[in-house]
């Protein structure tokens, strides 16, 4: 076992399996739903960027390659100025959800580059201009730009062009549990001299405002190189750092005078940093002032071009009489030691370097993405935030139903500026890749979601804060077979306890799709928009008047592969414990009867040989919606083998499908696509063999769905063939749009109308493989569609594997696919290492679209070079 195996196996006895401290600060809590205190919702316009220096969070924290304990009580973050900046750089900006012609997007360079599950050794990038930041450009140019024209990008501004700017360079390194070595390298990445100001600021999470403590923290000066933050629950921690030319005090209270034009009581309030620095205001009284609850040294440094200069800073929870000994560097070297062997330890030996180190960096960001994430829906809805008073409109408005829901966890963000809020659908697929590092913290994530402080009563999962009862699909039971597996494949042991916890969760979720989503009784499921955003020609959560509805080919397909994995964690669950077969009867029946809707009740079309989703409407024939997007795919994915074993063993299931099986057929119903192996394996699937073939030729047709990146979400057919239909007197077209969003749906920021994403391909991979392993050579097809080239499924999924992960790798010129048209910037000394794990990608291109930080799914590639990586060893 490595030095951080060791810790891990510390963790993993605790009820929260979790470091105390790491890198749960957010980075960014302004424009979120839980700051929002308007009457219309409008989160945006209400907690601008504008105001996140100068106003108090209610909610949380935010900053810069910071850091929290797990109740965001204390943080640290690093705070910039270039010298010619009007703000402190202390967060990330980018634009809010009006300004961005493609929605909010975060308009700076970062990257995560190294981290452990128990983040004794971290290490953050940043890249700071300077020249002055270019807010404004970057606002006023965006704004000019339709949704037809790309995005106006902080590379396309010309501050990056010569190579004028810092690297600054975050390392955290733990002596122990509560001691938190920090290294801050400033390298000036241009020719000349430059100077720059570093604040590594410390600063208490305003509760006390809401009157949640009896006292309220204090950090106190206690001499030139040593502050204590004092605590109630956190208790004592000392912060040490070197002889700084300055040091400020201040408080974490808002700046009434900026924010609302109240005259302030006093100077110390939260952004007087920021009038110091830029403006020289109020310095002798923050330099005098000895308390407060924001606190931070100061150093203005002067660079020379391709220098480094360094600062340290401890933070640890005892006194110590000599903080930084002779050999304290030492433990940076350590640590990065101690990370080394954690990885050679857990990825697949053998593979090139740069392979290793595009795993690495998605398992970093992964790491990075912890959150604390602080939302109380009941308080929030029925409190003012001192600025506006509680409304009518607000109480009875946006997650209204959701009172029960209270959180105040570490969770795994999507993207933590662009998305830093959990999403029930994206933290499944966070898990798998988490499992690969944690797979104490992924089981930890996935129950946590099912708690009674998540769940809704009646069995709904919580989507997301903007709409926690949006509708995502229901990946929770594959989610949790595969990190079930990833962990037995590390440990050669199951974790049956945590496959039974999960399970008894499921049950409840899976009756509410049940009893709310198939309005009808017969098996066809609604769902709406089921998390693919503007896949729909329409938007399909809009609940149309009348006798119409939609009847959906993925809806019902995500059922029947729920179906399917409850059935599959049953088995595995029964060969230990046999109170649990009837479980297994229970969800192999309910999985025929869903495999019978889809395929015998007009959602799969013969003619194009293809699923789609259906209208109906009362008095009419029902109108297939012939798109041809992942919606039809989705019934690839309900596909399962039941071993010899398990049927040996499970003798009263065995007894009761042999029963089954021949009532309906002997009765002339539908029995979905069950095959033997030699072996007498089983395999059962949603769509029989005949439909698996038609299938795969249009999703392997590089004229259709195949690129040369993986799977799109939807067919370039419907680049030269867009698809119109009426509703309602309104025509809804939709086309073939392979990069960013040109709609405004779902907030225009994502677009699955032709771009690859990372989940549907992970799926749509680990499916076909799983096909594969059963057919062996008994089952070819043609890949691509119309080469000639015929090949088994196990060799197609490893086709589509490598064509996934092509997108991440450097070509003969050294250039990445994902970066596009700024692949110049990552072709610099220093930079081609620097890897981003972008939301999607163009459909044509390959490159990065969307969120630049999305390792809560596209770390999934890491799993992807594992899983090719043994493979081939």
């Amino acid at each position: 076992m490595t030095a951080e195996h060791q810790r891990l196996a510390v963790n993993s006895t605790k009820t929260v399996p979790l470091a105390q401290w790491g890198p749960y600060l957010s980075e960014r809590q302004w424009g979120t739903v839980r700051e929002d205190y308007s009457p219309n919702g409008d989160a945006w316009h209400y907690f601008p960027f504008d105001h996140s220096h100068s106003r108090a969070y209610l909610w949380g924290e935010d900053g810069l390659a910071g850091i929290s304990d797990f109740f965001g009580n204390l943080c640290f973050c690093i705070s910039l100025w270039n010298g010619n900046d009007p703000i402190l750089k202390e967060r990330l900006f980018g634009l809010s959800n009006p300004q961005g012609n493609h929605g909010e997007d975060v308009k700076e360079l970062y990257y995560y580059l190294d981290n452990l599950p128990t983040h004794y050794y971290m290490e953050y990038l940043y890249k700071y201009p300077q020249q002055a930041f270019p807010y404004t450009q970057l606002r006023e140019e965006n704004q000019k730009r339709g949704k037809l024209d790309p995005e106006y990008e902080i590379l396309d501004t010309g501050v990056f062009t010569k190579n004028q700017y810092f690297d600054v360079k975050v390392t955290y390194a733990k002596q122990g549990a509560q001691d938190i070595f920090i290294q801050i390298d400033i390298t000036n990445r241009y020719t000349r001299a430059a100077e720059i100001t570093v604040l590594p600021a410390l600063w208490f999470y305003n509760r006390w405002n809401q009157g949640s403590f009896k006292e309220k923290p204090l950090i106190s000066y206690v001499n030139k190189t040593t502050v204590r933050a004092e605590h109630e629950r956190l208790g004592d921690y000392y912060f040490y750092y070197q002889p700084p030319d300055k040091s400020f005090f201040t408080e974490n209270e808002t700046n009434t005078e900026v924010i609302s034009g109240v005259p302030n009581e006093t100077i110390f309030v939260k952004d007087a940093f920021h009038d110091a620095i830029i403006n020289g205001k109020n310095v002798a009284e923050l330099s005098k002032k000895k308390t407060g609850t924001k606190f931070s040294p100061v150093y203005k440094m002067k660079v020379n071009g391709g220098a480094t200069k360094t600062i340290y800073c401890r933070l640890n929870n005892k006194w110590v009489d000599h903080p930084f000994p002779n050999t304290f560097k030492d433990i940076f070297k350590v640590r990065k030691q101690e990370a080394d062997d954690f990885y050679s330890a857990i990825l697949p030996k053998g593979m090139s370097e740069e392979m290793a180190q595009i795993q690495r960096q998605a398992l970093a960001g992964i790491l990075w993405s912890k959150q604390y994430y602080h939302f109380d829906v009941e308080e929030w809805l029925s409190t003012s935030d001192g600025i506006t008073p509680v409304s009518l409109s607000k109480m009875s408005g946006r997650n209204n139903d959701w009172k029960h829901l209270k959180n105040q966890d570490i969770v795994l963000m999507p993207d933590k500026w662009e998305y830093p809020w959990y999403a029930a659908w994206d933290l499944a697929f966070q898990c798998i890749s988490m499992a690969v590092v944690d797979p104490t913290f992924a089981k930890h994530q996935l129950l946590l979601v099912m708690r009674e402080w998540y769940m809704k009563p009646d069995g709904q999962l919580p989507s997301y804060e903007w709409n926690f009862s949006d509708v995502n699909p229901p990946v929770q039971a594959w989610a949790a077979m595969q990190v079930y597996n990833i962990e037995k494949k590390q440990t050669g042991t199951g974790d049956i306890d945590f496959l039974k916890k999960i399970f008894h969760k499921l049950l409840i979720n899976f009756t509410w799709w049940i009893n709310r989503k198939d309005i009808n009784g017969n098996n066809i499921f609604e769902g709406g928009f089921l998390g693919l955003d503007n896949i729909g020609v329409f938007n399909r959560s809009f609940h149309f008047p009348g006798e119409m509805q939609l009847e959906q080919a993925d809806g019902t397909s995500w059922m029947g592969t729920y179906a399917l994995d409850m059935m599959d964690i049953a088995i595995e669950i029964a060969m230990h414990d046999r109170s649990f077969e009837d479980t297994v009867t229970k969800f192999c029946e309910h999985f025929v009867l869903i495999a019978e809707s889809l395929n015998e009740h007009g959602l799969w079309n013969e003619e194009d040989k293809f699923f789609y989703d259906v209208l109906c409407v009362t008095g009419a024939e029902p109108v297939p919606l012939r798109i041809q997007s992942v919606v039809g795919v989705t019934s690839l994915y309900a596909v399962s083998t039941i071993s010899k074993k398990a049927m040996d063993h499970l003798t009263d299931f065995r007894k009761r499908m042999t029963w089954f099986e021949n009532y309906r057929k002997k009765n002339n119903k539908f029995w979905p696509n069950e095959e033997r192996s030699n072996d007498e394996e089983i395999l059962l699937s949603l769509v029989p063999k005949e439909r698996l073939i038609n299938l795969l030729k249009r999703l392997l047709d590089e004229e259709g769905f195949l690129s040369e990146g993986g799977i799109r979400a939807l067919s370039k057919y419907h680049d030269k063939n867009p698809y119109s239909v009426v509703v309602e007197g309104n025509t809804y077209t939709i086309r073939y749009d392979p990069g960013d969003s040109t709609s405004d749906m779902f907030g225009g920021n994502s677009n699955w109308r032709g771009p690859v994403w990372m989940p549907i391909n992970f799926l749509i991979i680990q499916s076909i493989r799983k096909y594969g392993e059963f057919y062996g050579d008994t089952l070819l097809v043609e890949y691509p569609t119309g080469s000639g080239n015929k090949m088994n499924l196990s060799q197609i999924a490893d086709g589509l594997t490598k064509r996934v992960i092509s997108l991440f790798e450097k070509d003969a010129e050294g250039n990445r696919r994902l970066y596009g048209d700024y692949s110049w910037f990552y072709k610099q000394p220093g930079n081609e290492h620097l890897v981003l794990f972008y939301e999607y990608f163009h459909g044509n291109t390959g490159k990065g679209l969307g969120a630049s930080h999305q390792t809560g799914w596209t770390a999934l590639v890491a799993e992807l070079i594992s899983e090719y990586g043994n493979k081939n060893e």
